[in-house]
């Protein structure tokens, strides 16, 4: 970890992983020929595992590999398929069926069948209250509690019964992994030892051959995959420490796609013929988040307990400026916790939004007892002490690129209503550990300008105030009563309109009390080389949800 003031370089240049990768230029990975038909991918992501159920920061690679039972993909378009062909609800909304795909097969040649999305589930639910649930990586327990039974009825057709009603059945993002290979791994090894290494046993169009941690995964085509081979000869995906070297290796044909581009690089890549450049919304949010924690792991002062002090800061962000000037207006500006790509559910709380008045926080902080009673430019808090916090940033890997400028913006307008701020950077790592649940370690910091991604469910979208959630989506240690009771409402709804009201009270409690304040929606910037392959998507470049298009890309 390094302190702001002595190494703003290293933030430019590291922010977004969460481990130094080197650069493999020159090697296999960048060969710069069409010939070998192979697709060649980079982003600054840092994978760590193989194991689905042990980490949270793979998705690439493993959902070229393994199927969702639905998966958002499935239910936005339809040529996006996951395990299951098609779904339905009965009349009594509490039983879901899946139509697995006829005559599907894993990619080792095995029958992929309604019996491995039943083992499955059945073997997450039965971890749950052991000591060993399988609580800490994508395939998790989470919305469990409200499933009556799990059933294989025959090879295609997969039920579950849910004790209320309630959506989770598709929109929970659980990965199908083959029976044959998992029956035998114990819980204690699924959630932390099991490296599940190469090659992996899937139904995705790309199976993980190789895996070099730190630097690129190779894929090879599924023979198997349901609507026949892909066309490609496989793929390279590599890890990069920079943003700027997978604009160069775009440039010079060394990759055929690559994300995570600054917008300054995407505006220069846009310039070039022979690539094309891509603007997607997605699910991450980048937020400032108080630690409002009143017992183990709290900050500096107790006003950040206080909703009105956390208040009266929300009114000296200006989001707007951010996405401006940081972000060259690649992003939306940030509101409550419902990010625009959720259209169900996002509102812009316009009757209650705050504005950008620097001269009105300043009142609020006075009203609120927050005042500079020495006049040193400093504002004391209620026991008397001159504010001086403490502000940790970083970005999650995997995630987009928090820019330097953004926060610079904070605390400078921070600093211009009497509370100054040191700012720490910390690479992804040292983040989830400062930020961890107190139980666990994490803690003892201020404030943290972060973001996270994840699914456009409202369950997962305000798990930022979930109680269940501390040190994982919630990061400020908040906890509301009320907010709870909405976030369990919305868990058992299975009606659109009520969910919809149920969510717009849970969006605006968290609003209020200000735990969080959304800083901005930033868009995917990526790009892709139109010399060696067709088939890309226009609407997204590179899913953010499933494996499109590497399903469908073929030799030009």
């Amino acid at each position: 970890m390094n302190n702001w003031s002595l190494n703003r370089r290293a933030l430019m240049k590291t922010m977004m992983l969460a481990s130094a990768a080197p650069l493999v230029v020159g090697s296999r990975a960048f060969a710069s020929s069409c010939d070998d038909h192979i697709v060649r991918l980079g982003g600054a992501i840092a994978p760590d595992t193989l194991n689905p159920f042990a980490s949270w920061n793979s998705f690439w690679p493993w959902v070229f590999t393994y199927d969702w039972l639905v998966g958002l993909d499935a239910r936005r378009y339809p040529d996006r398929k996951g395990f299951a062909k098609e779904w339905s609800v009965a009349d009594d909304n509490v039983t879901w069926t899946f139509k697995i795909w006829p005559s599907m097969k894993w990619s080792d040649g095995q029958p992929a069948t309604a019996r491995d999305a039943a083992f499955t589930y059945s073997y997450l639910r039965g971890s749950m209250g052991t000591p060993d649930e399988l609580n800490v990586g994508y395939n998790n327990t989470s919305g469990f509690e409200h499933v009556e039974s799990i059933a294989a009825l025959d090879e295609e057709t997969f039920q579950i019964v849910t004790k209320v009603p309630t959506r989770w059945p598709i929109e929970s993002w659980k990965m199908v992994v083959p029976e044959h290979i998992w029956k035998n791994i114990s819980y204690a090894d699924a959630r932390s030892t099991f490296r599940n290494d190469p090659s992996l046993v899937g139904t995705g169009p790309m199976i993980v051959s190789e895996f070099q941690q730190g630097q690129f995964v190779s894929l090879t085509p599924n023979p198997y995959f349901r609507t026949g081979r892909p066309a490609t000869a496989g793929a390279i995906f590599t890890f990069f420490n920079t943003v700027d070297s997978i604009a160069q290796a775009l440039k010079s044909g060394s990759l055929d796609y690559g994300m995570s581009l600054t917008a300054a690089q995407w505006a220069d890549l846009s310039k070039d013929p022979a690539i094309q450049v891509g603007e997607t919304r997605v699910e991450q949010r980048n937020y400032l988040a108080f630690n409002t924690a009143s017992v183990d792991g709290i900050g500096s002062t107790k006003a950040l307990q206080d909703p009105a002090f956390r208040d009266a800061i929300g009114y000296a962000i200006d989001q707007k400026a951010i996405v401006d000037r940081a972000f060259r207006g690649h992003a939306d500006p940030g509101v409550g916790p419902m990010v625009p790509v959720a259209a169900d559910y996002y509102s812009d709380l316009s009757d209650i939004r705050r504005h950008f008045d620097l001269a009105e926080a300043a009142r609020r902080l006075d009203a609120a007892g927050y005042r500079d009673t020495n006049g040193d430019g400093v504002r004391e808090d209620k026991e008397g002490n001159s504010f001086q916090l403490e502000l940790i940033t970083g970005t999650g890997s995997g995630n987009l690129l928090i820019p330097v400028a953004a926060v610079q913006l904070i605390t400078g307008w921070l600093g211009q209503i009497g509370i100054p701020v040191s700012v720490t950077e910390l690479d992804s790592g040292a983040l989830d550990a400062r930020t961890a649940a107190p139980g666990d370690g994490g803690g003892g910091w201020d404030l943290v300008v972060t973001n996270n991604w994840t699914s456009s469910t409202p369950q997962d979208l305000l798990g930022l105030g979930s109680s269940k959630q501390i040190g994982i989506y919630n990061r400020s240690y908040w906890t509301n009563e009320r907010f709870d009771e909405l976030l369990s409402e919305i868990e058992v709804t299975i009606d659109l309109k009520k969910s919809q009201e149920l969510v717009d009270q849970a969006s605006r409690l968290l609003y209020t009390e200000a735990p969080y304040i959304m800083v901005c929606y930033p868009f995917v910037l990526d790009a892709h080389r139109k010399d060696c392959f067709d088939g890309w998507g226009t609407q997204d470049i590179l899913s953010t949800n499933g494996y499109f298009p590497l399903d469908r890309l073929r030799p030009v």
